[in-house]
């Protein structure tokens, strides 16, 4: 029946012992089943609220299913020549799983319903093409982040707000090969001895995992997905990240080659401010990107990118962002734009900026403004290099123009809350002016933000240099805006 990928001499489906094939894998309730994983999600939900009758009829049905698709999965492990099916057609592939799973389920005595039989020709189609129970939530563009607690908490983040799915593993043994089968694919492994491992998915999603004995209840994994349509400047304005008059400011100020940071927490939008705001770099100028992930997604026509990546199992042909920076100021770029400054590299990027590579861009973990700068002077000296504090200050003030700093509210919302200038020394204290902040006004009774952007009434230090390269903004920008 299913000769085109069955491996020659292939064992047959398994079939069910004794008279009763099909009590083979239906799963035993499970002396303490776990609470549902959707009633955890509401706010202040009592005990009683979370708890669930050992007879659950969708917890026994997903039981059921996943008993089934184990072993129908090995039967497919025994059966198909999985080197054939790197050029099979999606068609062809789903054909074979369904002939398999149709002659197992035979074999087994067991009968299930259309819609079962569809769910376990999907799953399985994923367990064998795709990263298991993992590639529903790869599909669902709702979902902007996978986070993975072993095998039974599967957690993700939809309008920045974490959710808990009923989406679960077998075991730790289905959550390590689903694991294995993404570093594999890149060259890296990950095991007792080098228990965390970084990657990037086929896709481009930010992959990370860290297994026993490092994680204790369970192999933990979280996945930042890759957005296929980039965000333009319009697009944020639209979703109310900023307003109409700091896009134009930030327009300036990029046409202008101002060097800017981009700072903000784990999760504020910091890449994606990244990528909107290099919209406005010219199609002519020359761009090289150094990033840890390669997640930019630059629109211009020259356009170098550049990846570190770790050492080998021996410790050796590691490639730091350093290594890339300084090789990269050998290539005769108009702008290097580093995806995140975390180490010693920050001295050859402030080095860049200040001979020549003016325009630059980079993003940086810090709360505020302030913070940057702090961040800044910390990693020069973490880099090694003894300096003086007012030189490595000076450094800093005459290196970067701007900070932007992006923020995750509360209520899941991402929203550039403040635009600072640099604009010198005073004595040995970096002097800065803020242009632009999201004003908070309150919350609302279901907890969203109520605020306004605004400006600060400073007129910005640059205006002059605006003016010289033909964007003359309107004095009204920098007028503060009333609550409305």
């Amino acid at each position: 029946m299913f000769s085109k990928y069955k491996k020659n001499g292939a064992a047959p489906a398994p079939k069910a012992p004794g008279k009763a094939p099909a009590t083979n894998v239906t799963p035993i309730p499970a002396a303490a089943p776990e609470a549902p994983r959707k009633s955890l999600m509401k706010a202040n939900a009592s005990a009683k609220t979370v708890e669930v009758a050992p007879g659950s009829k969708d917890q026994k049905r997903r039981d059921r299913l996943s008993e089934i698709k184990l072993e129908i999965h090995k039967s497919l492990l025994d059966n198909l020549n999985l080197a054939a099916l790197e050029n099979a057609s999606e068609q062809d592939l789903r054909t074979e799983i369904n002939a398999i799973a149709s002659e197992s389920l035979e074999e087994m005595g067991i009968v299930l319903n259309r819609e079962e039989r569809n769910q376990l020709a999907q799953e399985l189609y994923f367990e064998v093409k795709g990263l298991g129970p993992l590639e529903p939530l790869l599909q669902d563009d709702s979902v902007n982040d996978i986070l993975v607690n072993g095998p039974k908490q599967i957690f993700v983040e939809r309008s920045g707000k974490l959710q808990l799915t009923d989406i679960t593993f077998k075991d730790e043994r289905h959550l390590l090969r689903i694991i294995d089968k993404i570093v594999s694919a890149v060259g890296r492994r990950v095991d007792e001895s080098n228990p965390y491992v970084d990657a990037r998915l086929a896709d481009g999603s930010r992959f990370n995992a860290m297994v026993p004995p490092v994680a204790v209840d369970g192999s933990l994994v979280s996945i930042r997905k890759f957005k296929k349509d980039k965000l333009a400047i319009d697009d944020l304005v639209g979703f109310g990240a900023f307003s109409e008059e700091m896009a134009a400011y930030l327009q300036a100020a990029v046409a202008t080659r101002l060097n800017v940071i981009v700072s903000g927490g784990t999760g504020s939008g910091k890449t994606t401010t990244l990528n909107a705001l290099s919209s406005f770099i010219d199609n002519a100028e020359r761009i090289l990107t150094i990033e840890d992930t390669a997640e930019l997604q630059l629109q211009q026509t020259h356009v170098g990118r550049m990846e570190s990546r770790p050492p080998n199992v021996e410790g050796k042909g590691g490639v730091s962002q350093r290594d890339c920076l300084r090789n990269a100021l050998r290539m005769r770029p108009d702008r290097i734009i580093v995806g995140e400054t975390r180490g010693e590299e920050v001295i050859d990027m402030l080095q860049a900026m200040n001979t020549g590579h003016d325009g630059s861009m980079t993003t940086i973990h810090a709360n505020n403004a302030r913070d940057a700068i702090s961040r800044l002077e910390n990693m020069v000296a973490m880099a090694g290099i003894e300096m003086p504090l007012k030189a490595i200050r000076a450094q800093i003030a005459s290196a970067v123009n701007l900070i932007v700093q992006a923020s995750r509210l509360q209520d899941g919302s991402r929203r550039m809350v403040s635009i600072t200038e640099i604009t010198g020394m005073e004595g040995d204290v970096i002097s800065m002016q803020e242009v632009f902040r999201f004003q908070r006004v309150g919350l609302t009774p279901d907890n969203k933000i109520i605020g306004h952007f605004t400006a600060t009434g400073v007129r910005s230090h640059y205006s002059e240099r605006f003016k010289l390269w033909g964007y003359d903004l309107p004095a009204a920008i920098f007028e503060p805006v009333a609550a409305q």
